[in-house]
Parts: structure tokens; sequence; C-alpha cells
């Protein structure tokens, strides 16, 4: 959530921003009535209260005179009606102001390419040469793998609906040990363990920005105030939600989980396979961090999910999202997108993002400078990675000509053995 006070000391400058990331402006002008309205009500309202305090003290010189005080004791009462009122028009348009701050999306960085969608995305790095480099002519990983027999496309249907997916054998095997492989790295880095539930009330996803803009897009539960998480970041980031803390070193952890999202608005796209799906895996880094900390903290988080890439061998680019494309929450994003040969294209696996204070905002999640002021927190995301897109990839750029998969050298301890057939 941005500072109601930096909009209003800064309108032009966030209306500027804002519509760089093809919002609705008229929201800014809105909110700025409204805090001018608000404001005349306070001075209103102050001007009553000492006109109810002047008119009590004459009360108390008029009972000690012992003077008949009917007339002024009247007089209180209808100002009482008047402040009465105001509160509760001020409370009215507080409430107002509020309900439109939770639709703002987060201001993006100076340095952040400004553009209307993904088309306007900046490539910044690619590593092509990788693993095996930039394979072409082999089975879409749908294919191989139902050949294997280490995924069940049809009968995950039957089980649930479509864009769910059953793995099995060396399948469900491969999932397991890429979530050890990517925990056990990034603790070796210095991140915490988390096991998060994977359910969250509504509160934690006002925290971090899914609500109330993106509702349609989460799994909510009948008759309970509990939603399917969309990302580990919900429960990792609120976990300090409504606390101050210590943040003279950052927080930094890591959690596996189950990942839910409806995809609404996504109808047709990416129906095969792996790569969009309504529940997926997915490693998950979050810092908090003070200000001064954020961005060197960022970096080092960009490096950490890139490192996996690097480890795993599977050739990839770094992308930094345009003021068009970058999510609700984020300031500033780059994404990992891994390389899909039988697609012949990149597709992102992590998308790492530094949310300023717009979360910690939001969550009340507060620490204590080094003068001793209070400041809300800085926090940051990114997946480390995303399990199922990384599977994908696997299946089809370590896939040999007799249809066995070459399991990556640094996964081989975790699966037991070094080819799939």
């Amino acid at each position: 959530m941005l500072d109601l006070k930096y909009i209003i000391s800064n309108k032009n400058e966030v209306i500027k921003k804002l519509s760089t990331r093809n919002f609705n402006i008229a929201i800014i002008e809105e909110i700025f009535e409204d805090a001018q309205k608000r404001n005349e009500l306070i001075h209103n309202l102050e001007t009553l209260q000492a006109k109810r305090n002047k008119l009590s003290e004459q009360i108390g010189i008029n009972k000690r005179n012992k003077q008949d005080c009917s007339e002024l004791l009247q007089q209180v009462a209808e100002v009482k009606e008047q402040i009465e009122k105001i509160d509760e028009e001020a409370d009215t348009l507080v409430k107002k102001v509020n309900t439109l701050l939770y639709q703002i999306p987060n201001l993006p960085y100076d340095e952040v390419p400004v553009g209307r969608d993904e088309d306007d995305n900046v490539v910044l790095k690619e590593h092509p040469n990788l693993g095996r480099g930039l394979v072409k002519g082999v089975l879409p990983h749908y294919e191989i793998a139902t050949k294997l027999d280490i995924v069940d496309f049809v009968r995950s249907v039957k089980l649930a609906s479509t864009r769910f997916v059953l793995y099995k054998n060396d399948g469900a095997k491969l999932v397991r040990s890429l979530a050890s492989f990517m925990l056990d790295t990034h603790i070796a880095n210095g991140y915490k363990e988390l096991m998060p539930a994977h359910l969250v009330n509504s509160n934690m996803l006002y925290g971090t920005g899914q609500l109330p803009k993106f509702a349609e897009d989460l799994f909510k539960m009948q008759g309970n105030d509990l939603w399917l998480i969309p990302t580990a970041e919900v429960p990792v980031t609120n976990y300090y939600y409504d606390e101050i803390l210590d943040l003279s070193k950052p927080k930094k952890f890591v959690a596996y989980t189950k990942c839910f999202r409806s995809e609404a608005g996504s109808s047709g796209k990416d129906t095969k396979g792996l790569i969009r799906q309504h529940e997926f895996h997915k490693v998950e880094l979050v810092k908090i961090t003070s200000e001064k900390d954020a961005m060197k903290e960022w970096e080092l988080m960009v490096n950490d999910a890139k490192s996996i890439l690097e480890l795993l061998e599977i050739p990839y680019r770094e992308m930094m999202l345009s003021t068009g494309d970058i999510g609700f929450s984020s300031a500033k994003t780059i994404d990992l997108e891994l390389w899909i040969p039988s697609e012949q294209r990149y597709r992102e696996t992590s998308s790492i993002s530094i949310c300023r204070d717009f979360q910690g905002r939001r969550a009340k999640i507060r620490y204590r400078d080094e003068n001793g002021h209070t400041k809300y927190a800085y926090t940051m995301n990114g997946s480390g990675l995303a399990i199922d897109r990384v599977v994908a990839a696997i299946l089809e750029n370590y896939q040999n000509p007799d249809g066995s998969i070459t399991i990556p050298k640094v996964l081989v301890p975790y699966m037991g053995k070094e080819v799939i057939k």
C-alpha cells in the first residue's frame, strides 16, 4: 500500500508513474479530493471541540456562581451532536480512502523500462551455452513423459479437472529431488527453511497484495475465511504480520509448497503439459529487510535464483519487466526464463521482485532504524524455482535419441540414478 501522505505531497509524480502501469489514475484524483474533504472536516471538528470546551468552562463558572446553565447545556448538546455527525462523516471518508488505497499498485523504480505489456520487457542477458545449448528436434515434455510413464495427464483430469497433473514413478521422484536440491542449495546460501500451511486467511492476502484485486485468481474454501495459497510468498512474508522486527540483519526464508491458482482469464493458453497448471510445485525465496539493505539483498536474491539454473545447466535468459508487466506489489522485477526446446522459446520460471515498503505497510511489518524511528519493512520475493517448468525443461533439454532422459549431474545424488528410461 502506498503512503497516503506521500500521495498527497507528490500527487503529480504518483500520477505520472501509475499512468505507466496501465492504472486508472482517476482513483488518485478521487483520493486527493476525499483527503481534502477530510481535512476540512477535521478543521471543523477542531473548531467545534474548542467551542465545546469554552462552553463547558463557562458552565463550570456559572455553576460555581449558582447561575442558570440551561441555555449553555443546550448549546453543548447541539455542539456534541455536530461533532458526532462530523466524526461519522470523517470515519466514512477514511474507510473509503483506505478501500481505494488497497486498489493502487506499487510505484515502479525509475530504472524500470516504461511499457504497456510483456512485449516491452527488456532482455538483460542470455545464457544459451549451458548444458547442451539451445536444443532442437526433441519430443515435447508431455509426450516423452507419457512414453516414460512418469506423468499421467489423463487420469489427473478424471481425479480433478483439466490443468491438474499426476506425477508417478521417476516423475514423482524428480519433483521431490528438485525440491530437495533447491532447498539444500538455498539453505547453504543462508536462507532459513519454513514449511507453512497451504491455507491462509484474508488478512494475509491483503498483506501481500493478492486481495482485493485478484480474488478471482484464487481458490477460496466454502464457508470459511480460508484461501489456498497462490504462492508461498503469502504465508512466508506474513510470518511477521503486525510485528516490529530487529532488521539489523535481513530475514531470509525459503519454502517449498504446492501453489494454487484459478488462472482466470487464461483460457486456451498453454493447456498442454506442465507449463500452466491450477496446482503446481514451487520453492519460494522471501527476504524482509531494512530500507538501506533492500536493493543489495534483492540483487543477491536474483543471483541465488540464477544459480539453480546454472547448476542444472539449463539455458536461460534474464528479463527486466516493463512498468506494464510488473506485478501489482512489485516496484521492480527480473524474470528468469528457461529454454523449452519443443517451443523454441524461453519460458518464465522465476520472477524476482522487490516491493519496497508496499507489503510491509499493508501487513504492518515494521522495524526500528539506527535512530530508533519505526519504519515499514522492505520485502522481496522470487521463485527459486517453479519446479514443474523445470521438470518440463529437463525432459526436453536432457532428452536422448533413444527416448531416455539424462539426469542433470547435481540431481544424481537425489535421484540415485543417472538416466530415466
